[in-house]
């Protein structure tokens, strides 16, 4: 559609075919990373066993989680289930701003627990004289900040673009490169500053979790083999969240800047990174962790537990 004058809200033209069957498969996910991080953050805040620092930080990842797929899911669903999905230009731009600073938030806290990991292997004896909670607080705060000032560059270029036609984005949401194509004016400069900045947030936060695995991997070479197993498994569930994380941005990083890759093929990447590792991040912790399953355990006895009253006593006839 083109508009004459400023445009004051775009279409999301999202996956033409299948929509029901995207529909599906899309909600059954969401459920999946509503169900999977609200159990993460119930146990860390209810059961007494899980208050050391690293269940802190899986705390505020899976609330994150939870708020990155949130601000794009529900709109996205309820597109796939309308013949034609409309979004206000100040709601795409907040949707875009919330989708990016979310994104980047969950790098600096993977960042966080990387070093939190780094001081438990490495300084295992001074590990809770420096992980206080003054600590705690403040890497969280540095990763919230981190992720909602990162973005600010770009989408305070985007907000300025003149946008007069067409405003049909091609993807499931307001995403930041298929609405700035659409704008009337140049988007060299806008180009430049967003490729700049996910290049900080990405390499940036590679870099320093890399920087602390490595120190690891010299202190557990040092280590007995039982040292390096216990090690090994204290590490293994955030690594793993790590390379699903980032090899997943390569992948999108990549579609976007291969011209042979079909906007259909480049939709689906980008929702599947967007819904992958929020969805990924309970099951992974929840299956290496033995802590996180023995307070499902009490959790779940909690529950179906029901106490029996006592049986009342007749005194006998006199």
């Amino acid at each position: 559609m083109n508009v004459s004058g400023p445009v004051t809200f775009f279409i999301i033209e999202g996956l033409q075919e299948k929509k029901m069957l995207m529909f599906g498969v899309f909600l059954t996910i969401y459920v999946v990373v509503l169900c999977g991080n609200s159990m993460i953050i119930y146990l860390v805040r209810t059961d007494p066993k899980l208050k050391s620092p690293m269940y802190f930080f899986l705390h505020n990842l899976s609330f994150s989680d939870m708020v990155y797929t949130t601000v794009t899911m529900p709109n996205m669903l309820s597109g796939l289930l309308k013949e034609e999905h409309t979004i206000s230009k100040t709601g795409c731009i907040l949707q875009m701003y919330f989708f990016l600073s979310m994104g980047s938030s969950c790098r600096g806290i993977l960042t966080a627990m990387a070093f939190d990991r780094y001081v438990a292997i490495c300084n295992p004896l001074r590990y809770m004289t420096i992980m206080t909670k003054q600590v705690r607080i403040l890497l969280v705060v540095a990763a919230w900040s981190f992720g909602f000032t990162a973005v600010l560059p770009a989408l305070s270029l985007a907000v300025q673009l003149p946008f007069c036609g067409p405003n049909r984005v091609k993807h499931c949401f307001c995403d930041h490169s298929s609405v700035v194509r659409l704008a009337c004016g140049s988007t060299i400069v806008n180009s430049i500053v967003s490729l700049f900045m996910a290049l900080v947030v990405l390499l940036g936060t590679f870099f320093l979790i890399l920087a602390s695995y490595i120190s690891i991997g010299k202190a557990v070479y040092r280590m007995s083999r039982a040292e390096r197993l216990k090690a090994f498994t204290t590490c293994a569930s955030h690594l793993i969240v790590v390379c699903i994380s980032y090899s997943s941005a390569t992948c999108v990083y990549v579609s976007y800047r291969v011209a042979t890759f079909s906007p259909d093929a480049r939709m689906i990447v980008a929702v599947v990174y967007a819904i992958l590792t929020p969805a990924l991040n309970p099951i992974i912790y929840s299956l290496r962790n033995k802590e996180l399953q023995e307070a499902l355990t009490r959790a779940f006895s909690k529950c179906v537990s029901i106490p029996i009253a006592p049986r009342k006593t007749i005194p006998p006839l006199p």
